[in-house]
């Protein structure tokens, strides 16, 4: 059974994501620990990008300070190597292709599940262009993890049915940051996913508080929450490792 289905085996699931070296590698490392504590079921982790298209002003922040800080990938995935000698909590990479790309695409992917990471998400690659990267993780047992819009219509049976790990459904237009209200209609994308294939679904951009991850809970089997742990420790820094505990663990109460 693969690591990514268990995280949704009790109950809904809480994913947090962290962005990889913001304050430091690390916090990082001790950002998962606690995460894993305060009940996560998952960990989405950001490699930095200098242009993360997909973010908004908070995790752009974040990736900025991050590469200013000096991160690289190998020292992500040193991060990870130690990670994994102390835990098995289901994993993720989220970035962007030209992470991948300018790294070596196969030596990427095969580097990150010897680490001992579970899957990757890449929210700039379409689904028409996934095929170059999902042979290679494929090959070496890496989920890649496909994302759908509320624009993607008729096209959510199709990305369905190929989906690997779990499906993240995007619930609002526009970039990642935190939302006053959801009012995309997500029951009915997740709905037209379990139709094609029988596949977690998590709802992830703009969740930031109990109520609504309660509210995206109730339509599907998990949540997704980043801008406002990343808020935390742009805020706090160094000290953000207690603060981003306490939030992660109302959120799954809440679930």
């Amino acid at each position: 059974m693969s690591n990514i289905k268990k995280a949704f085996e009790n109950g809904k699931a809480f994913i947090p994501f962290i962005t990889c070296g913001d304050p430091s590698l690390e916090i990082t490392e001790q950002l998962v620990y606690a995460a894993e504590e305060a009940g996560a079921d998952l960990i989405e982790l950001g490699i930095p990008f200098s242009d993360p298209t997909a973010e908004g002003p908070v995790i752009q922040a974040a990736n900025l300070r991050a590469l200013t800080g000096g991160v690289t990938t190998d020292k992500v995935f040193d991060m990870v190597r130690r990670i994994r000698r102390n835990t098995q909590i289901p994993m993720v990479f989220m970035t962007y292709a030209n992470v991948v790309f300018s790294y070596g695409t196969e030596r990427f992917v095969k580097t990150a599940a010897e680490a001992g990471m579970d899957g990757i998400i890449l929210p700039d690659v379409p689904f028409e262009e996934k095929e170059e990267f999902n042979g290679v993780c494929r090959q070496y047992g890496l989920d890649l993890i496909s994302l759908i819009a509320p624009t993607s219509n008729e096209r959510i049976s199709m990305i369905a049915k190929e989906a690997n790990g779990f499906v993240y459904c995007v619930s609002s237009l526009g970039v990642t940051g935190v939302r006053r209200e959801i009012t995309t209609d997500v029951g009915t994308m997740v709905k037209l996913v379990k139709e094609a294939k029988d596949i977690p679904c998590a709802i992830g951009f703009g969740i930031s508080t109990p109520e609504q991850a309660k509210k995206m809970a109730a339509v599907s089997d998990g949540v997704i929450v980043g801008s406002a742990i990343v808020k935390l420790c742009g805020q706090y820094g160094t000290d953000c490792v207690p603060y981003v505990k306490e939030y992660i663990k109302s959120m799954k109460e809440a679930l």
